[in-house]
This record gives structure tokens, sequence and C-alpha cells, in this order.
């Protein structure tokens, strides 16, 4: 059985769809990945797009999505990405484990393309880094406090980490 895993941002737009791309890009036997947000933006971000298409992932299947079609859904982590989110995140079926990754929005990066592209690719790269650590967790093997304790861990990761 998959552990289902979702990922919230307030415009599922960017953060939120790169750490579904880059679990279910895993191919993994046991998780399966959704995002969502609380006010999704009309379209996934154009750089957003394009980080993910380097990364092999078709551009034309990413879709926004309203939190509200998955809460009548049983998950077993539900994880925000930013901090907005995290203060308006809604109680899930499944009790899941919630966890909250606060990053920055690469979307509201001022400056220059490449910064803006810059910061696009180091949110996507934090997020696999985080997301390689939260595979680590052995989940079959903790208590839930131990599972929440070690899953809000996992935003302790930074680009700046020795360790993945």
């Amino acid at each position: 059985m998959k552990r289902k895993i979702l990922f919230l941002c307030v415009h599922n737009s960017a953060r939120s769809q790169m750490a579904e791309a880059i679990i279910n890009g895993k191919n993994l036997p046991d998780f399966e990945a959704f995002s969502a947000g609380s006010d999704p933006a009309i379209v996934v971000h154009p750089l957003a797009q394009d980080v993910l298409e380097e990364q092999g992932i078709d551009r034309n299947v990413l879709k926004t999505k309203h939190m509200d079609e998955y809460l009548g859904e049983s998950f077993d982590f539900v994880i925000t990405l930013c901090d907005k989110m995290k203060e308006q995140c809604p109680v899930f079926l499944g009790q899941p484990v919630y966890a909250h990754w606060s990053m920055e929005d690469p979307t509201e990066i001022e400056g220059s393309v490449e910064e803006k592209k810059k910061a696009f690719h180091d949110a996507y790269r934090l997020i696999g880094m985080r997301i390689n650590r939260f595979l680590n967790i052995p989940v079959e093997k903790l208590d839930r406090a131990a599972l929440e304790i070690n899953t809000q861990a996992v935003a302790d990761v930074t680009l700046d980490s020795d360790k993945i």
C-alpha cells in the first residue's frame, strides 16, 4: 500500500508542484504525492515548468489544483511549504502526520531573468534535498510521535547543509 503525501502551498504554482513531481518522478513503490493550494494560480509558473521539464517532467501534465479537491481523501502526510499555507491548512482524513517545511517562494524573487531562474533551480534543489532526507526516515519502525518529529526535522535541511 502506497503512503500518500499531500504538498500544500497557497498558489500551487511552484514549490508544491516541484515536490509532487520529485516524489512521483522517482516511481517509488511506497509513496505517491499530490499537491494543491488554497488559492491556486491559473497555471503552474512558467519558470517552474522549465525547471521540471529539465528534469524530464512533461509540462503538459502539470495542473494547479485547489486543496478542496482532496478534503475527502485520506493522507499519510500533509506537508506545507509556505508559512501562509501552514496558517490555513485544513484537517484531512486519515490522521496524517503534518509538517511544515518553510522555504522562500521563488515566484516572489525580483531581479534579472537569470536571478529568477536561479531562484527556481535553488527551490527545486532544496525540495529535492528535503525529500531525500524524508525518504530516509524509517517510517515503518517509528511510532507516530517519532514520525512527526523526524518529518518536521526535514525542514532543517538547507542549501548550505553538509549532509542530505
